[in-house]
């Protein structure tokens, strides 16, 4: 690695190992999560997290009711952490997401949802944390440190992680497939030329972003990387969504970075980017088909739910240049710390 690279862009690139690493230590884990849907056949799913490992669960939300037709629930943490309710969750299955294991609210909504029936599943980097000490399972991200406040490895971890137990638990070969195609995919992102999307970023006052589905969850972590590393204003949508009341702010050159995989909402998104387009928007799509726009086009994986992932390796990368021009450190981000600690 170059002296002169950001940690972000370091990091970013250790991304194919480090999910390598995870799916082949992590399948006793797998299994038994596996096992534990098997006996407990629950009828909802809960989560909990923070940021960047909140936008997971979402890709999680949106992968495992489309795979396994079971719906998943997120928890805010401060019903535990501020407002002590309990929590009715006997039979449950309770999974929380983070990087660090350490900020108190998660710790408490996980302890909330074990005493009140929940079988408590830690996706967790830091696998000696008080999250992954108190919970049942822990299923680690094997990302090694993460020294760059921007997470980026940790985020892609966590969400191969929990493509792995959605993998497990509906026993989806095609699921599966992708998954084992995911690292090289990742490593193929290598090289691709993002310096045309990033004048139209680098311009900008503020811009959209969106997918549907899996999507959608990139779409969100996107939004908060602009934010936190480039100092740009950014909201994400589904781009169904985005066709309604937020379509009022479109003008001529407003940017709009959309997620657009092979899956069942392709025809759908667009055309949504086709409309938004003729309202004078400058569309960015990331997709593995050639679109209209400043295109973005990326390896597949082979499945269209999982290829978002890929393309959020490029926006990283992308963002991360951007972030440089702008004069700003992405590794030290005005106002934030690495570890957030919130009640």
């Amino acid at each position: 690695m170059s002296e002169n690279q950001s940690l972000m862009l370091q990091e970013a690139g250790q991304s194919p190992e480090v999910v390598a690493t995870l799916l082949e230590k992590e399948k006793p884990a797998f299994a038994e999560i596996a096992r534990l849907f098997s006996s407990a056949r629950p009828s909802v799913v809960t989560t909990a997290a923070r940021g960047s490992s909140d936008h997971a669960a979402t890709f999680f939300k949106y992968l495992f009711e489309i795979t396994c037709g079971v719906p998943v629930a997120s928890i805010g943490p401060s019903i535990a952490s501020v407002y002590n309710a309990p929590l009715h969750l006997e039979g449950g299955i309770h999974f929380t997401v983070s990087q660090s294991g350490a900020s108190p609210d998660i710790v408490a909504l996980q302890d909330a949802a074990k005493k009140g029936g929940a079988t408590t599943i830690a996706v967790v980097n830091v696998t000696d944390s008080p999250l992954a000490n108190q919970a049942d399972i822990v299923l680690g991200l094997n990302a090694g440190a993460e020294k760059s406040v921007a997470a980026t490895k940790s985020f892609i971890a966590s969400v191969a992680a929990l493509t792995g137990v959605t993998a497990a638990i509906g026993s989806k070969a095609d699921l599966q497939a992708a998954l084992e195609k995911l690292p090289a995919a990742l490593a193929a992102t290598s090289g691709i030329d993002t310096a045309a999307a990033e004048e139209v970023l680098f311009s900008a006052a503020s811009l959209y972003t969106g997918g549907r589905g899996t999507a959608f969850a990139i779409a969100l972590e996107a939004a908060l990387k602009a934010k936190e590393t480039a100092g740009l204003h950014a909201e994400a949508f589904s781009l169904a969504e985005l066709m309604h009341g937020p379509m009022r702010l479109v003008q001529p050159g407003f940017p709009i970075v959309g997620f657009v995989p092979e899956d069942a909402a392709f025809d759908n998104n667009v055309k949504a980017l086709d409309r938004l387009q003729k309202l004078g928007a400058t569309t960015v799509p990331f997709s593995t088909k050639p679109l209209a726009g400043v295109n973005l086009q990326v390896p597949t994986t082979g499945n269209g739910l999982v290829d978002p992932l890929v393309s959020l390796l490029v926006y990283y990368r992308l963002i991360e240049s951007v972030t440089r021009r702008k004069g700003f450190d992405p590794d030290k981000p005005a106002n934030l710390l690495k570890v957030t600690e919130t009640v």
